[in-house]
């Protein structure tokens, strides 16, 4: 009598595990790095309400957990976490692109809109530019190394004496229309993932997206407008 064939362990790929795996790195990590995004959004248009209150919010990031943990003891906890979420992120991306030219080596030909957005074609090179302007924001605002005019401990004067160079404000300008780009494919394809993929959610799916994307662009971007306009001085 034929013995039943056993089920072996690689029955299961192991691709498509890491896969999954990767694709929940990216969205948990991107969840992280969005909630970021808003918090310091929030935080950074205080600069509007003057120098004493944007810098007491300065100087409550620093001092926030005392007195049972030290002066910017938390803070560096939370840049680290987000360091860390941003290298998982960039990692997990790396990781399912490389996935995906693996199970289909040949390109497609025409890639249909319905099916792809400029947001996720643009991913890959638009957080290259995320990552050096990330590099840049600490070297300019938190090290002040690449910004002669630095005072520390003095945030209003640094962002506006920083962001009166007109290619600081660029960079700065192009850096986070690229982020409103990852925010909009980040929340279409979150949505898409609870269901919101048919008629007539669709176009609701991207209207949502696109707003929240466009109203965070709007927000980072009014912060060197104003300084360029000398509103801000």
């Amino acid at each position: 009598m034929a013995q039943p064939l056993a089920v072996q362990p690689s029955a299961t790929p192991s691709l498509a595990r890491s896969l999954i795996g990767m694709k929940a790195i990216m969205a948990t990590s991107g969840v992280i790095l969005f909630l970021f995004v808003v918090g310091h959004l929030l935080g950074n248009l205080k600069v509007f309400q003057g120098p004493e209150h944007f810098n007491a919010y300065a100087e409550g990031l620093r001092t926030v957990g005392a007195p049972f943990l030290g002066r910017g003891q938390l803070l560096w906890v939370v840049r680290v976490v987000l360091l860390f979420a941003l290298g998982a992120h960039i990692w997990a991306a790396i990781a399912v692109t490389r996935a995906s030219w693996r199970a289909r080596p040949i390109g497609y030909q025409r890639l249909e809109s319905t099916h792809t957005t400029y947001a996720a074609r643009t991913m890959r090179w638009g957080g290259v530019i995320i990552l050096l302007y990330v590099i840049y924001h600490l070297l300019d605002f938190t090290f002040g190394r690449v910004n002669p005019s630095f005072i520390p401990g003095d945030a209003y004067h640094n962002v506006v004496a920083s962001f009166r160079l007109w290619p600081v404000s660029a960079f700065y300008g192009v850096a986070m229309v690229v982020v409103g780009l990852h925010v909009y494919h980040g929340v279409w394809s979150a949505l898409q993932t609870l269901g919101l993929h048919r008629a007539p959610t669709e176009r609701w799916r991207r209207g949502a997206a696109g707003v929240i994307a466009a109203a965070i662009v709007a927000g980072y971007v009014a912060i060197p407008a104003a300084v360029l306009a000398g509103w801000l001085r």
